[in-house]
């Protein structure tokens, strides 16, 4: 099976044979045959072993990636015949992974598969699966290890020169959201990602998206405002962020929705309130997590000519001429050197560095905010969050700023760290359950305060608490298009008819959970507490639309979570403009920054629902900024 990484207009360029592609003058108007093709061979051991032979049959597996997945193998007694999996794996992230893992497999009759960059969880998932299967098929543990040892013997191509008009710098939120932008400007387009799709850290997102349309009925029966927007989103930050950059965020977020959909991105009618998003301004794509940016944006490469996806290819150095950044320097997946060129501007789109424990460990010393962000902390981050863009940009003399302000969500999945499995809708809907049966942080409040909060719990975790209201069939999805009924059969979340039932599978205290509840319900619509406050500064009790009266009506459900690292709002300083800021303040020409590889403006703490909104915004913005740069 061959591996196309270069795409134009998001359809594959075939490679015939390894080809001397070189010095690429433009990619304007004319298609390129792509220079990977990659060389198949595998280990001796797969022909010489004496140990690998299997009882035959059929065999499965159930292992967790992103999402609980099932694994069947068949074998006969000495070839691994077929391979079905069954999963939930994210459209785009680990959807594809799935399946390239298991032709791989199946292409070399080995395990020593690699992990696909930015799918590591849905990559070792897939592994452990068909390795439980085969030691279910009588293999030996020594049988197993010669699997391993079973690999594809890569061939290194030919170096490549590619030159655009703009060249960006990661396929995620905001770099595709730039890379759109420009080619609307009538610009050519090289997107360099190092994993192999677009998506990111925005394609697991749960999709909140917070806009105002100040002036249309919604916003005015929430008494909401664009000022409203800046001013949550500012002092939500203890008033760290910059103020400019905080007011090009909240002015421009509702253009940035009309734009999606001016591209045929659908949104659910309405908005919410998600964690950590202080008011019901969010909006909510059709497609769930992130998956709806991406097929749109998928759409729009389609139907356009002018934009070339470079996948498997990582970024390693800016290219600096004169003082002017003229493009990039990338390691190809066969370990070539790719060369992009651009004649206009840079824009860096890399994200954050969630992933990258040592960085994390680095900057929480400035701030000392967290007890711990080292490897026991799980993230919600996809595996290439590495913070890359951050480094390049600094060795080039870029000004990092609030390096130090990392956000933590409260909401991880025990195993994985990832926000799947999370059962919520909304703020409204839900109440926070430490293992003591109590309620222990106002769970509409800020996102540092209730990790915080919940790192001060009884073994760091807790349990969500809803009742039937969103989820009144059993078979509703949530925010990540997992149904409740499948959660449930899989022991992700906890379902009873009653409280009392609830609290023995939490194994909570009975009393304390009823009292937790009946408090929190004292509060909902229709409660008589004139004058009484919430004993956490609760206010969000009661959704929109009015329907939340509490939680009362069976049966109910529980999920439990954990801290999970979220978010580095801290990064690359840049303008209203998108330029990078060197150490001196002056911009540095040729080179701009949008989304989580940026700093300054979410301050100490991302209001939720923002960080979409700061692809979308900034992206376009950094898309402009560089069609329109003149060396």
């Amino acid at each position: 099976m061959k591996r196309y990484f270069m795409k134009k207009s998001g359809k594959a360029i075939m490679a015939f044979g390894l080809m001397a592609v070189l010095a690429v003058s433009s990619l304007a108007g004319c298609a390129k045959k792509d220079a990977t093709d990659t060389t198949v061979a595998t280990s001796e051991a797969a022909t010489e072993s004496g140990t690998t032979t299997f009882k035959a049959g059929t065999y499965s597996a159930t292992v967790t990636g992103m999402h609980e997945m099932t694994v069947t193998v068949t074998v006969s007694e000495t070839e691994i015949t077929d391979i079905q999996v069954e999963h939930q794996e994210t459209p785009g992230v680990g959807e594809p992974v799935v399946d390239l893992i298991k032709d791989e497999i199946l292409e070399i009759q080995g395990l020593g598969v690699d992990v696909v960059s930015g799918a590591t969880l849905t990559s070792n998932a897939m592994i452990e699966g068909v390795t439980d299967c085969l030691k279910q098929a009588g293999l030996s543990e020594e049988g197993i290890n010669e699997l391993l040892a079973i690999k594809k013997v890569v061939e290194k191509e030919e170096d490549l020169d590619l030159t655009a008009d703009v060249v960006v710098i990661g396929a995620g939120g905001a770099g595709m959201a730039a890379a759109v932008t420009a080619n609307q400007a009538g610009k050519t387009v090289i997107v360099i990602e190092k994993s192999s799709k677009m998506g990111g850290n925005t394609i697991l997102a749960g999709g909140a998206l917070n806009a105002v349309d100040d002036g249309s009925e919604t916003a005015i029966a929430n008494k909401d405002s664009v000022e409203n927007h800046y001013n949550q989103t500012f002092d939500g930050g203890d008033k760290a962020g910059d103020p400019v950059l905080v007011r090009t965020l909240v002015e421009n977020a509702w253009s940035g929705v009309e734009w999606l959909k001016s591209l045929g991105m659908e949104f659910k009618d309405g908005v919410f309130t998600v964690t950590g998003g202080m008011w019901p301004r969010a909006h909510k794509p059709v497609e769930p997590e992130g998956t709806g940016f991406f097929k749109t944006y998928q759409s729009y490469l389609d139907s356009s000519t002018g934009i070339t996806m470079v996948y498997d290819t990582k970024a390693d150095e800016l290219i600096v001429e004169d003082g002017v950044v003229t493009g990039v320097k990338c390691t190809g997946k066969t370990g070539n050197t790719v060369t992009a060129k651009a004649n206009n501007g840079v824009v860096i789109a890399t994200g954050g560095f969630g992933q990258n424990v040592e960085m994390r460990v680095k900057y929480n010393e400035i701030t000392k905010k967290w007890p711990t962000l080292d490897e026991t902390i799980p993230s919600t981050n996809t595996s290439g969050i590495t913070g890359d863009g951050m480094l390049m940009a600094e060795a080039i003399g870029a000004n990092l700023v609030q390096m130090g302000n990392i956000q933590l969500l409260p909401l991880g999945d025990p195993e994985t760290g990832s926000l799947s499995g999370n059962i919520e809708h909304a703020v409204e809907s839900r109440i926070f359950i430490n293992l003591e049966g109590n309620r222990f942080v106002n769970e509409g409040g800020r996102r540092d305060e209730m990790t915080l909060a919940l790192f001060a719990q009884p073994e760091t975790t807790m349990y969500i608490v809803m009742d039937s209201d969103t989820y009144p069939e059993g078979n509703e999805l949530n925010n990540f298009g997992e149904s409740i009924a499948d959660l449930v059969a899989s022991g992700r979340a906890l379902k009873a008819d009653t409280l009392e039932e609830l609290a023995k599978l939490m194994n909570v205290p009975v009393e304390n959970l009823i009292a937790s509840v009946e408090d929190y319900n004292r509060y909902c619509k229709g409660g008589d507490l004139e004058g009484q406050t919430d004993a956490f500064g609760r206010t969000l009790f009661t959704d929109t639309d009015g329907v939340n009266n509490g939680i009362n009506d069976g049966p109910f459900y529980a999920a439990s979570r954990v801290p999970t690292v979220h978010h580095t709002m801290g990064g690359i300083q840049i303008n209203e403009n998108a330029e990078v800021i060197d150490t001196n303040g002056n911009v540095i020409p040729g080179v701009f920054a949008a989304g989580e590889v940026t700093g300054g403006i979410h301050g100490t703490n991302r209001l939720g629902g923002n960080a979409l909104t700061d692809t979308v915004v900034f992206g376009r913005i950094a898309g402009t900024s560089a069609s329109n740069f003149v060396r």
